[in-house]
Parts: C-alpha cells; structure tokens; sequence
C-alpha cells in the first residue's frame, strides 16, 4: 500500500491474508477484501445544522454530528479547490469504525518480528500460481511498463501480488469511513498521533478531489482500513499523482483494469528514483574485527554509505555484482523471532519499494515474491 503507516493490532474479519501474515510478523500493511464501488449520487438523511450544533442521523457514529464538520469541510475544500457545500455533504456520510481505529494502534509489548514466518506466508504455492497466471496474461503490459519506465516485470508482479494477490482482495471498507475515522479520530494513545491524523486528514482531501474526477459517489468506494484503493492499493494522493490510464481505454480504472495498475505501480516506482537494472540488494557477510554494526544500523533502511565506508565498517559483499554497484548502500536487519537476524546490503532500488510501504519486510517480500514467479515461469518454458 502506498504511504500507509505500517499498523499491528487486527481486526480478522475485514483484513486480508497480506494484513494478516504482516500482523502476526510484527510489520503491517493496508490491504482487505474486494468490492469495486459504483456511481450513484450522495444520499443523506438528516446532516448537521449550519450553525454546527449536531442533529439526528441513522448512525449513532455518523460524522455528519460534529460540530466542526463545516469548518473542516471549508478547510478541504480550500485546500482541493472543491465546492464546500459539496464537501460537508460528502463528509456528512461518514462513519466512525472503531476497528479501523484499533487496528492503527502501536504494537503490543512483546511482539517479536519474523521473517521467517512473513516469507513462508507469500513465497508460497497459491500466490506463485496466481503471479504465474497473471504474468501470462499481463506479459506485454510488463514488458511495456518496463521499456516506458525501467521497473522490471517481477517487482511490478511481486508488489501486486503482496498487496492484494492480483486483485482477489482489494477492499470491503468504505473508504471514506477509513479516511474520516483516522483523520477525525486518529488513537491519541499513538506516538506519532498528530502526525499521522495530519496525514489522513490530507488523504481525505485527496479522496474528495478523487471522487470529483471520477464522478462517484463517495460513499460506495471501497479499500482497506487505511483508505488504499485497487490491485495496487494506492491512497488517493498516490492515485492522483502517480496513476496512469496505460491500457488507453477511457481512463484509469485501478480496480478493474490490470493494465492500468501495472503501469501505475511503474510509474510510482520511477518517480520515487527507480533506476533501471539496478539491483534491489546484494548477500553479505560480517568481518568480525572492524563490524560496527551501531552505525551501520543507525540510518535504518535509509541508503547512507559509499562502499568503501560500508566495507570499513565490517561488511564483506558477496556477490561480485556488487563492485559495479554505483550507489549508496544501508545494512538492511530482518529479525526471526528468537532465531539470529537475517542481513542483506540494501541499494537505492530496495529503498524505493519501502516507498510503497516503509517496511523492510515488505520489499524483501515483494523482491523474493517475483523472483519466485520469474524462477518458476522459466523453469516450466524450459531451456
């Protein structure tokens, strides 16, 4: 999912396998079940009054109550250059959902990352299966996304595939009940609370400009729990901003055409700093008289160090590959549970993934995903 926050508590009922495995793993991602939304016109029963002060609505957890529903429609509609009548009317429809507020809550004590347990769950049999059959019948899309952006066919196969197993859970949420819930009523528990409701807030408004150009209702889109939309679940900043209509049908459709979604996800990935045939990590080992690993794992998965630092900072490269690597390098730590971490040399590409989702868990998954699919398309076209 595109500029989500990764979340750890669950709500089993609305999440799809990808939340899920993320959950128990201790990393998260915003994906849930599918639903493709229709055009209709808003319908609201009672709203709030002009002056503020709440009035009846068929939902006791309706925002169309607030009292400061008008002020932030104003501010929405400023900020997306939308009519604010309109906005109120579009906000009025939602809906408070305590689970998605739940499920946004910082981690338990205790709750130990695995990566291990996260990779068995999507390097498996049914995704490969289902990667295969949608590399099939999507080969000149990712060939075309590839030449138009660099972005090669199994990390668009592997991103996909992660975030909603080629589009079979998209989303049963309404997404503007996602987007009000945590803009409106982020958990002030969280210690970035004001941070991220200032986030959602903005997606929300993004959202309003989106239905506008789409011409739906408001209402009847569906995502996740965190308002991300499509095969590629991309928030609504991300749709405005990076989608494309690559099929050249009448416009951008994320959740019924795999086309679209394919070259969106390229472009994303480009505008985030993409290189073409760039890798995304190398092997490593340690050597143990100068390792600091300290400094090495201060900038997290953020690209700091030239390879001679890398190097004079305990870190042996396996792969001859990369001594042609032009790049800055990060030491990217995956825990397994009670068992010693895992390691691997990020480059600049591995942290463009965690621009999708800023997960280090998430890109390995995504990497190892579609070179399973690859590996397994050529070991069945033989040699």
């Amino acid at each position: 999912m595109t500029r989500a926050m990764p979340v750890f508590r669950l709500n089993v009922s609305r999440l799809c396998l990808a939340s899920i495995v993320m959950l128990v793993a201790g990393v998260g991602t915003a994906t849930a079940q599918t639903t493709q939304p229709t055009a209709t016109q808003p319908k609201i029963a009672k709203q709030a009054k002009p002056d503020g002060k709440t009035s009846t609505s068929k939902a006791s957890n309706n925002y169309a109550k607030r009292i400061d529903l008008s002020a932030v429609a104003k501010r929405l509609a400023k900020t997306q250059e939308l009519d604010a009548s309109w906005v109120r009317l579009a906000l009025s429809q939602a809906n408070y959902v305590g689970a998605i507020a739940k499920a946004v809550e910082p981690a338990p004590a205790g709750v130990v990352k695995n990566w291990a347990a996260y990779k068995a769950r999507f390097i498996e049999p049914v995704r490969i299966e289902a990667g295969l059959e949608f590399w099939r019948q999507h080969q000149s899309a990712l060939e075309r996304a590839e030449k138009s952006y660099g972005v090669a066919p199994e990390i668009i196969v592997g991103i996909i595939g992660v975030e909603t197993l080629y589009g079979r859970y998209t989303g049963t949420h309404r997404v503007i009940d996602a987007l009000a819930t945590l803009a409106f009523d982020f958990p002030k528990t969280h210690p970035k609370a004001a941070q991220r409701r200032e986030y959602f807030f903005s997606e929300l408004g993004h959202f309003l400009k989106l239905v506008k150009q789409l011409g739906r209702d408001p209402s009847s889109m569906r995502g996740s729990y965190a308002g991300a939309m499509g095969l590629p679940q991309f928030m609504p900043s991300s749709w405005l901003d990076h989608a494309v209509n690559f099929d050249e049908d009448k416009g951008i459709d994320l959740w019924g055409s795999p086309v679209d979604a394919i070259g969106s996800v390229a472009n994303y990935l480009r505008a985030y700093g993409w290189q073409r045939q760039q890798a995304t990590h190398f092997e490593i080992s340690f050597d143990s008289a100068s390792l600091n690993k300290t400094t090495l794992l201060e900038p997290d998965i953020l690209p700091t160090f030239d390879r001679q630092t890398f190097q004079s900072l305990g870190i042996r490269l396996a792969d001859e590959a990369a001594s042609q690597y032009p790049g800055k390098w990060a030491l990217i730590e995956l825990f397994n549970g009670d068992d010693p971490p895992s390691y691997v040399a990020g480059t600049e590409n591995f942290y463009v993934i965690t621009r999708y989702n800023q997960s280090s868990y998430y890109a390995m998954a995504v990497i190892e995903l579609g070179q399973a699919v690859k590996s397994a398309r050529q070991s069945r076209r033989g040699p």
